[in-house]
């Protein structure tokens, strides 16, 4: 009679582990799905960081006085009426959730701030426009951070990918804006052909905190062809700055060449938070293809 119920116990032990295996396997297969889907979110509020930060660059030069300017202007605030709308799905859904990364109203009043300024922006001064401009781009880094920590992290298991992440949601996105910023300060310098005091103590402190950045991300699995083509890029335009803007000889570069010039260092980093994007669906889809193999033969 002892052996049979050591039998059963033996045969419910398997039947446990066996269903505990299974559900685990269903989980990974479930994370995949939930990554792509995360990743989709990111994208849109990285497009739409991308957006606000030209604008803010070409805002502060038409402001400072380059009438050339405008049209761009015009055409880059009608692509971002067209991204917001893409992140209502993603608050919508967020908004479902215990603690979201942020909500639709949250977005409704994003939307309500980017509509005022726009509609102020021929009133306002070159600094109020790129302080307007910096809030709300400090939003979206805030919702990308958020979804970063709270949404990719978990879905990640290796440290290794976990660095991947950061870099992706912070690092990176942080050296956009510290380049962004850099851009709009250097635009009006360009524009006026001189340099405050304040902007230089400004713009000498934006190229430190890239170059601080640029030589983390590395670190955080960030070796390959398009950092190599990043670091280059930003180092080019840090160069600019300091030997054409800051100098006592005084401003010896063109603002539409600089605007060009610091719009391709920004488009690098863009290019690079791309691949890492990749990598982690890349990384993403093997776990679930390796769970939904081991599904079928479970």
């Amino acid at each position: 009679m002892t052996w049979i119920i050591y039998l059963m116990c033996l045969i419910a032990l398997v039947i446990a582990g066996v269903t505990v295996t299974i559900a685990v396997r269903h989980r990974r297969l479930e994370d995949a799905n939930s990554m792509d889907q995360t990743l989709g979110a990111c994208q849109s509020l990285l497009k739409l960081t991308n957006h606000l930060q030209q604008h803010r660059g070409m805002s502060t030069a038409w402001l400072a006085g380059d009438k050339g300017f405008k049209p761009r202007l015009d055409a880059k605030g009608g692509e971002i009426e067209i991204v917001i709308p893409e992140l209502r799905d993603v608050a919508r859904t967020e908004g479902s959730k215990p603690h979201p990364c942020f909500t639709l109203n949250e977005l409704g009043l994003f939307q309500f701030n980017w509509a005022t300024l726009k509609e102020k922006l021929p009133t306002l001064s070159v600094e109020q426009s790129i302080a307007q401009h910096s809030f709300l781009i400090d939003q979206l880094l805030n919702w990308l951070a958020a979804i970063g920590e709270s949404r990719v992290e978990t879905l990640v298991d290796e440290r290794a990918g976990r660095a991947l992440v950061r870099n992706y949601t912070i690092r990176l996105p942080a050296l956009t804006e510290c380049l962004g910023q850099a851009r709009a300060l250097g635009m009006s310098v360009a524009t006026r052909r001189g340099c405050s005091a304040v902007t230089r103590v400004r713009l000498m402190f934006l190229v430190a905190r890239a170059e601080a950045l640029l030589n983390q991300a590395p670190g955080a699995g960030g070796h390959g062809q398009q950092a190599e083509k990043t670091m280059l890029a930003v180092q080019q335009m840090a160069r600019v700055i300091r030997t054409r803007m800051l100098l006592s000889s005084g401003v010896t570069v063109a603002a539409q060449d600089y605007f060009e010039l610091a719009s391709t260092a920004i488009d690098q980093v863009f290019a690079w938070i791309a691949d890492s994007g990749v990598l982690l669906r890349q990384s993403a889809a093997q776990q679930g293809n390796h769970a939904a193999v081991e599904v079928r033969h479970a």
